[in-house]
């Protein structure tokens, strides 16, 4: 009997050494290879720590890009927020957060509109921090809501900054998880996030909208790119192209306060 079982035992290895990696493992596989959580990797690291072919590593990084397991900067791949907030990686919003509060306060004491603090998170743009006085309870957000990328300036000005794959993978999640019928033209899209791009970031919308508000947003731009966006919100009266300057700077305010932390 122990005989039998022993080759009972060797060939069950023997099946699961055999049986291809499951997705899961796949994945984990993937993840382990980022040995910190400020460890930078390109395709060809992931795919030699993984033993991955290209392709595959790179279809399953996408898929964790989308999810926000991963994120795609200048200097490679690295941990998303969500990988981040499993091991109490909260630190880079409460440093984000930290670095604008002087800076959200003064642009709204200087315009006297609604300022937003918003970072990405997967295919959704999450909002941090709000200052706006009387003016805040006319704007629909709130500190903690969350809003399409694709779909809010705030979202778009950070968009531009990231590689056009991720934004298209971003895409496709909001998509599959939207409750609404609101479709994404992505070919416009790139063509808007180019222009964006070119404007330093800038993203403008002058109040020709259901809720009659004008809007003006800017990425801050961090050293492994877009790390978050401020925007100002107020009436369809307000030059807001005359503000975008105001905005811009403030973004670069932020982005020098927050490297010093750093």
């Amino acid at each position: 009997m122990s005989t039998s079982g022993g080759v009972l035992e060797r060939a069950d290895r023997d099946r699961a050494e055999e049986r291809p990696p499951s997705m899961v493992e796949r994945m984990t596989t993937i993840m382990v290879a980022f040995g910190s959580p400020s460890s930078r990797l390109s395709l060809e690291d992931v795919q030699d720590a993984t033993g991955l072919p290209r392709s595959t590593a790179h279809r399953i990084l996408n898929q964790l890009i989308a999810l926000d397991w991963v994120r795609h900067t200048p200097a490679g791949y690295a941990l998303g927020s969500r990988a981040l907030g499993l091991g109490g990686g909260d630190a880079p919003e409460m440093d984000l957060r930290a670095a604008a509060a002087e800076t959200l306060r003064s642009l709204h004491l200087e315009t006297g509109l609604v300022v937003h603090l918003g970072v990405l998170e997967g295919a959704d743009v999450r909002i941090l921090d709000k200052v706006g006085g009387a003016l805040a309870a006319r704007v629909p957000s709130r500190v903690g809501g969350r809003l399409p990328a694709s779909w809010a300036l705030i979202g778009k000005a950070q968009l531009a900054f990231l590689p056009p794959e991720e934004v298209d993978a971003l895409v496709a999640v909001q998509l599959a998880q939207a409750s609404d019928k609101r479709r994404v033209d992505l070919v416009a899209l790139h063509r808007e996030l180019v222009r964006v791009r070119a404007r330093a970031g800038v993203v403008l919308d002058r109040g020709r909208n259901h809720l009659r508000l004008g809007c003006v947003a800017a990425p801050i731009i961090g050293r492994d790119g877009p790390c978050g966006g401020i925007s100002l919100v107020g009436g369809p009266q307000i030059d807001f192209e005359q503000l975008a300057p105001m905005v811009v700077r403030a973004t670069r305010a932020v982005a020098h306060r927050l490297a010093s932390f750093r």
